[in-house]
Parts: C-alpha cells; sequence; structure tokens
C-alpha cells in the first residue's frame, strides 16, 4: 500500500491524510534541517578552503537553496576527502533533495572514515533511517548492528536502534512472505480531483464517501453510487457540510445515514480538531452538530470511527491520559442521545507511539487501526485486533504488501470481509504525485480472522396506506437478550438497513408506536459467509388489524412439546411490552401445527403451546382478560404442506388484536 498522501498546505491544522501524517511529514523535515544545521564539532580539523565551502553550502540551504548547496559541499570533500562533517551534510542534502542512492553514497563514506567512532552516529542514524524508509531492511540490518555497539542498551538512543533492528528483521521476514494482494484501482469516474483518499462505505457497497483534494487546497467530502456495474460521477456530499475550509476523514454507519467528520478550522469547536456529526433523512443531510464537550476538548480529536449502527464511536485524541501521545478513544451513546465519556483503549491497541485512523469493522468486534509503536515495517502500519470477553487481543500487523516501509492510511473492510478499500498514492523519483482510491479481495489469512457480517435492508411502510415509516429496528442475540444493534428507517423513505452478525440466533424487531411489530428470526450459528438480504416490511395499525395475523417467530418448542424454551423469552417480553404500551389493546394467541401425526393431538398440542404464551404474559402482569389463546392444529396452513421448509412455517404461533 501506499505512504500517505503529499502535503497541499503548511497550515498547523491541515486535514490532509487525517492530520498526523501531513505534520508527521513535516517533522521529517524539520528533523532534516536541524541536523543540517547542527554544530559540527570535527570542523576545526578540515582545511581553510573547505571549511569556507562548506559553510557556503549551509548558507545556500539557510536561504533555501538545497540543490545550489549541493555543490558546494562536494567540492568541500573534494577540498578535504576526510571531512565526515561534510559526507553527512552532503547525504543530508541529497536526501532532503529526495535524491536517495547519492544520499546513502554520501552516509557510507562517512561512516568508512570513522566506523567505530561515535563521532559517526549521525552518519549510521542517517543512513539506516534512509534505507529502513526505502524498504531495504537486509542492508540495514549490518549498520544498525554496528550502530547499536555504539550505545548502551538501556540509553534513550540504544532502545530506539533496537526498535529499528526489529523494524528490519520484521520487515524482511514479511517481504518474504508476502500477502496474496492484487490492488486494483476503482473507476476512474472518481478521479475528478487532483487526489481522493479515506474511502468508506455502507454495508451494500453501494455508496461511497471520501475526502478529495481540490486544485485550490480545499478538501471537500464527495460521494458516489454504484449500480452494481459502474460508479456515478462524484457530487459533493452536501452543501450542509462542505465549506471552503476543510472537511474529511469522515466515517459513516452501515446504512449511510449517520455521519460523523472531522474539521479543524471554519467551525466554532472546542479545539484544534473537533469531530461533528450529520443525519440524512431522504436525499437531505442536516447541518453539523459538534459532538460536544465529551468528545471534543481543548486538544486534539479527529479520525472518527462509527460502529455499524452507530452507537459506538472510536476515535483519535491527544488529550491526558492516554498511553502516548495520540491514542484511540472509544465512546457510547447514551439512551439519553449523549455521548458517554470516553474510555482509552488502553494495552495492547495503544502504545507510547502515535495510533491513527481506526475503523470498527461492521462485526462490532475487528478494530483496523494505524500505528507506529508496534512493529512493523516501519513509520506507521496497519493493524487489526479483535474486542473478547477478556478484552482486545494482541494487534497483528496486516503484512505485506498491505504494509510497507512507507506510513500506510487507513483500511475499510466490507462487511462480508472479502474486499477492502484504501487510497493508493503514485509516486514519481520518491516524491508523492496524487492518491488513487484501490480496492483488493482480501487475502485467506485475514477473512479467517475477520467474523463476516450480513446485512438486512428494505423498506418499512403501513400495510393499508404504503406510507413509509420512521421504524425503529432491533437485533437482539437470543442467548444473551441483548440488543446487538439498533437503528432507525429513513423518515421520508421508510428505507433501513441493519447488520446480521454470524455466530448466533437473533430476533429481528421493526416497530413503530400505534402498530402491530413485526418478528424474523435469524439462526446464524453455522453461518460462515456473509451476505446481503432484502425484505420490505409492511406493518399494520393498530385500530384495524382486526383480521391481520402477526407471526411470533422468535417462540421456541421442543418437537411435540408446549414448553418454551428459554430463548423465547425476547420474544415474549416484546408482546408484553407491547400489550403493556396499548393497554385498551386485547388478543388471540393462535397455535398451529404441519399436517403430520395424529390430528386430534396436533389440535391438541397447538392449544397448549398458545396457552403457554398467555400464561407467561399474564405472570408478566397482563390481564387475563385481554389475552385468549387458540389452538388451531393443521387447520390453518401458511402454505401447502409439501416440503420440510413448508411445514416448518406451518408450525408457529400467531397473534392478532382483537
Amino acid at each position: 500500500m501506499a505512504n500517505i498522501v503529499a502535503d497541499t498546505q503548511v497550515s498547523e491544522y491541515t486535514l490532509k491524510g487525517f492530520h498526523s501524517w501531513s505534520r508527521g511529514q513535516k517533522v521529517k523535515q524539520l528533523a532534516l534541517i536541524a541536523l543540517l544545521f547542527a554544530s559540527c564539532p570535527s570542523l576545526l580539523a578540515q582545511s581553510t578552503k573547505a571549511k569556507e565551502l562548506f559553510a557556503q553550502s549551509i548558507k545556500l540551504f539557510g536561504e533555501r537553496k538545497a540543490r545550489e548547496a549541493i555543490p558546494f559541499m562536494e567540492q568541500a570533500i573534494k577540498q578535504d576527502p576526510d571531512f565526515t562533517d561534510a559526507y553527512i551534510k552532503l547525504g543530508q542534502l541529497y536526501e532532503f533533495t529526495r535524491q536517495y542512492e547519492p544520499a546513502l553514497s554520501a552516509y557510507r563514506n562517512a561512516v568508512k572514515l570513522q566506523p567505530d567512532s561515535p563521532a559517526s552516529g549521525a552518519a549510521y542514524q542517517s543512513l539506516s533511517n534512509t534505507l529502513l524508509r526505502l524498504g531495504r531492511y537486509s542492508e540495514a540490518l549490518p549498520f544498525l548492528e554496528k550502530y547499536q555497539t555504539l550505545f548502551a542498551p538501556q540509553s534513550a538512543q540504544g532502545k530506539r536502534i533496537a526498535h529499528q533492528l526489529e523494524t528490519a528483521r520484521f520487515g524482511l521476514e514479511a517481504m518474504q512472505h508476502p500477502q496474496a494482494v492484487d490492488p486494483k484501482p476503482l473507476s476512474s469516474v472518481l478521479q475528478t480531483t487532483p487526489s481522493q483518499y479515506f474511502p468508506v462505505l455502507t454495508a451494500d457497497e453501494q455508496t461511497i464517501v471520501f475526502t478529495a483534494l481540490k486544485p485550490e487546497g480545499d478538501e471537500d467530502l464527495m460521494t458516489a453510487t454504484f449500480n452494481g456495474e459502474t460508479w456515478s460521477p462524484p457530487v459533493s456530499l452536501a452543501a450542509s457540510i462542505n465549506t471552503p475550509e476543510n472537511e474529511g476523514t469522515a466515517s459513516l454507519s452501515a446504512d449511510g445515514r449517520t455521519l460523523v467528520f472531522t474539521a479543524c478550522q471554519g467551525r466554532k469547536g472546542f479545539g484544534s480538531c473537533d469531530l461533528y456529526v450529520s443525519r440524512k433523512t431522504g436525499n437531505d443531510w442536516s447541518s453539523p452538530d459538534n459532538l460536544g464537550p465529551a468528545i471534543n476538548t481543548r486538544y486534539y480529536e479527529s479520525q472518527p470511527a462509527l460502529s455499524a449502527d452507530g452507537r459506538q464511536l472510536y476515535f483519535v485524541s491527544d488529550r491526558p491520559g492516554g498511553k502516548g501521545r495520540r491514542d484511540i478513544w472509544r465512546s457510547a451513546l447514551g439512551t439519553d442521545g449523549n455521548w458517554t465519556e470516553p474510555v482509552n483503549l488502553g494495552e495492547p491497541v495503544n502504545t507510547s507511539g502515535n495510533e491513527a485512523s481506526p475503523f470498527l469493522h461492521a462485526n462490532g468486534q475487528s478494530l483496523f487501526f494505524a500505528s507506529e509503536g508496534h512493529i512493523g515495517l516501519g513509520g506507521y502500519d496497519l493493524f487489526v485486533a479483535d474486542n473478547g470477553p477478556a478484552g482486545w487481543s494482541t494487534p497483528a500487523n496486516l503484512g505485506y504488501p498491505i504494509n510497507t516501509s512507507e506510513d500506510q492510511a487507513s483500511l475499510f473492510v466490507t462487511a462480508n470481509g472479502t474486499r477492502a478499500y484504501y487510497s493508493f498514492e503514485e509516486q514519481k523519483d520518491g516524491i508523492s504525485q496524487k492518491s488513487r482510491l484501490y480496492t483488493f479481495d482480501l487475502p485467506e489469512s485475514l477473512r479467517e480472522r475477520v467474523r463476516p457480517v450480513s446485512f438486512l435492508k428494505g423498506t418499512v411502510a403501513d400495510a393499508k396506506t404504503k406510507k413509509p415509516l420512521a421504524a425503529t429496528v432491533e437485533l437482539i442475540d437470543l442467548k444473551t437478550n441483548q440488543i446487538v444493534s439498533q437503528v432507525k428507517a429513513d423518515a421520508q423513505t421508510g428505507q433501513y438497513t441493519a447488520v446480521l452478525p454470524s455466530g448466533g440466533e437473533y430476533a429481528l424487531y421493526v416497530s413503530v408506536p400505534g402498530y402491530l411489530f413485526k418478528s424474523l428470526s435469524f439462526d446464524f450459528t453455522q453461518k460462515t459467509k456473509g451476505e446481503g438480504l432484502t425484505l420490505s416490511v409492511p406493518l399494520e395499525p393498530v385500530t384495524t388489524s382486526a383480521s391481520a395475523n402477526e407471526t411470533l417467530n422468535n417462540l421456541f418448542f421442543e418437537s411435540g412439546r408446549y414448553d418454551l424454551a428459554e430463548k423465547s423469552r425476547t420474544e415474549l417480553d416484546r408482546l408484553s411490552v407491547f400489550m403493556q404500551s396499548n393497554p385498551t389493546v386485547s388478543v388471540e394467541i393462535s397455535g398451529h401445527t404441519d399436517d403430520k401425526g395424529d390430528a386430534a393431538a396436533n389440535l391438541a398440542l397447538s392449544q397448549k403451546r398458545a396457552q403457554a404464551v398467555v400464561t407467561y404474559l399474564t405472570k408478566a402482569g397482563i390481564q387475563p382478560s385481554r389475552i385468549k389463546a387458540v389452538g388451531y392444529g393443521k387447520t390453518r396452513p401458511l402454505v401447502p404442506n409439501t416440503t420440510d421448509e413448508n411445514r416448518r412455517l406451518n408450525r408457529r404461533i400467531d397473534w392478532r388484536v382483537l
């Protein structure tokens, strides 16, 4: 993968490359400048002519004439071939002007002059840094090993060199065992600006939002749609979101209707960079709201990552209380609509170095992020960690060539865990030219780590009038009776998207006040692949639904028995809440069987199963006079009893308003 896209601004608050990268590149340049202007203790030993040429070169560099300074430094070396500091400064001048091979040659010459002297430390440091940056790990190793002998192991410099040695060895091993990755660019239709980066998509992969760099240096959020074959030309996400200032590093909920993004200037906020939220109704995005003082502080907040249902937020901040300078933090959306006090993820995710660009997969467990603190191939690498009962797993490096010696930006992985999207930075002569959107199939080694999820999408509408409804769609784990996901259907269109995790049994409820709720059941205990499902949901109004039956799809009985299984509690509690919320409503609970077995026995079984539901409801406080149990046996099949699947559908408990 690519280095982070090049700087377009000098501003402290540049949004380019999720902020930290652009400043990181600037820091590297400033470090080179500091080295070039650093004092040279051995200068007194050189000839007068060599010292004059050396001084003239440094003076030209101070006047921002780096290329003009190079010939003078070269002449100083010709005057005095043993001029160690001149070799080091020449290498730094070449490096500053991105001429890496001449730079390496100059550093090697400096090391040869005094291979065992601490005075060559700067040459060893620059030489090893450059080789690591270029991914030439095998060449860097002997110089790092020699460099390490010049310092005590527990000294700050000794520890830094040890870290570089780990990087070189890890990088060498990773390149010898590359991941099976074949990145391909997305459509050229999306390339309407000099650069595009930081793509995020909806769960169905039909909508993409990305940051675009315009010729004038402004960054905006753009969006495009996919029709199954081609991408539409990108357009500005919304006039209410994009301004003449910079907007970027967005995160989308799975349904594409909640957006959190970063803005560092142009809006009234709490600190240097703040996070803002906008919500989509129909085709319109709301005016962005600052996420408030719990999330945003006087410190730096950026690079948001929303969970699929928009109820969890991960982001990067340098606020106090972290493990390193910039850490990943997490907050949850409370029932009152406010974000809770953020919690630092701590170890093993965060390090004493910087972490960046978190992305929470739709499964809610796999966290992809960038880090310069964990051992990788150099700079920032991409990692994945999983959140389980015991906490976060040790982050795993995504390997080469997803990671390279260059800094890596964010990664978006699809809900089904098969594809990834990112920005690839095209370079020429070591200089970034433009950043383009790319995709690749996730290699098997990573697919095994990412638990895939399916998604269900469709529309919710009044069964009688066909009017779209702003329904609440909840997914509940039947084993724990806990809400896994909760989303709202669009108030104007009724459209919804809900994520369905693998590896469990789930109840899905679609509800609107004044309507009968819809119950759906998903047994994904054996599911290993994610898929997209489409389901339109008509809801019956309570007042006009006397003839309408709804099936309670999450009631479970053993074959031939009427004892309710423990996992039926979720459904029964949902029906109880409905009855309590509609105190004037009375309902009939009806039991049904398939056509197998004795008809009289089936009739009795259906009656007992219906009565078991009524008994539960009365114990929950519902008046017995409001609930009627009826058994119909095999007399009212939904579908012909011609297949095992049809018979399963006919074995059911229905309910209707009396």
